[in-house]
């Protein structure tokens, strides 16, 4: 059984990791409400940017010769896995969530027989994988020396995608990361990116889009507009990641300081009895040697 004094080294302890949790939530809770707000308002651009883009896609005439950024390679035996997380710990199961999700993605594309290549985005997200599938990791970057990420890192993580579809080293190309729902709630995306989706679109969009013009021809905007809008998803996945990081950090801080305040209560408890036993102890030999005389 420990001591009253390593019990009391211990309360200690416990109660300057707790001042610590307590000040990291706060300091989540201040850094998320300007990430939420980011968050938010990046949606419905890079929501507007996709729907042009199918919009343009959709009054081709020659889709043979279109771009490969739209319509792809025609394969789909190489696959580059862009797993976003981030480079700080003490957020809960922010980075695992991620990671599980594209290990899920991996076993399925090495189960078929397919080429996997995996560029990692955050020091985390690289931390977790490389031990499993460190052969297949062809690219790392991360922004540990940054306090914000913002368009210009999208720009640079899009580049060298870009770089690598050119090529030719890859077919699909797909990215990871938390999307925010709220504190509790973060939500793990798959999202393919190259060629890029046609997702299922309301009869008000199917209506609309039958009116368009464009001036110059569809051709010339998307070859503009596709390599821009793989910059636009990575960087609204950089903006959901740093929403959700300080959603989930600010939760586990939480939880953290609450079982640092039980832990405290517990170990006084027994500091108490402990205390007590000593002194009662001390009591009956006392006078145990009073009565002896």
């Amino acid at each position: 059984m420990p001591s009253l004094d390593d019990l009391k080294k211990r309360i200690t302890s416990v109660k300057s990791t707790q001042k610590i949790t307590k000040a990291m939530k706060m300091v989540a809770a201040a850094k998320l409400r300007r990430a939420q707000e980011s968050a938010e308002k990046g949606r419905p651009f890079s929501e507007k940017m996709n729907n042009i883009i199918l919009n343009l896609s959709n009054s081709i005439s020659d889709k043979e010769n279109a771009s490969k950024f739209l319509i792809g390679t025609g394969k789909d035996n190489i696959h580059l896995c862009v797993v976003i997380t981030a480079d700080r710990g003490l957020c809960g199961g922010f980075n695992t969530n991620i990671c599980r999700m594209a290990k899920t993605y991996f076993e399925k594309i090495l189960k078929e027989g397919k080429t996997l290549k995996i560029f990692t985005v955050g020091s985390k997200g690289n931390d977790q994988l490389k031990r499993v599938y460190g052969n297949y990791i062809i690219e790392k970057m991360h922004f540990k020396g940054l306090k914000k990420i913002t368009y210009k890192e999208a720009e640079d993580v899009g580049e060298k995608i870009i770089k690598l579809f050119n090529e030719g080293q890859f077919d699909i190309c797909k990215i990871f990361y938390n999307k925010f729902k709220n504190v509790i709630t973060q939500i793990p995306q798959a999202q393919q990116i190259i060629p890029i989706e046609n997702n299922t679109k309301t009869k008000d969009e199917n209506k609309s889009e039958n009116f368009y013009e464009f001036e110059p021809e569809e051709n010339e905007i998307l070859e503009d507009l596709l390599p821009r809008n793989i910059s636009t998803q990575i960087f609204k996945a950089f903006l959901e990641n740093a929403a959700s990081e300080q959603g989930s950090r600010m939760t586990a801080m939480d939880n953290a300081t609450r079982n640092a305040g039980d832990l405290v209560d517990k170990l006084t408890i027994t500091y108490n009895r402990s205390r007590q036993a000593a002194i009662t102890k001390e009591l009956i030999e006392i006078i145990s040697g009073a009565e002896s005389l």
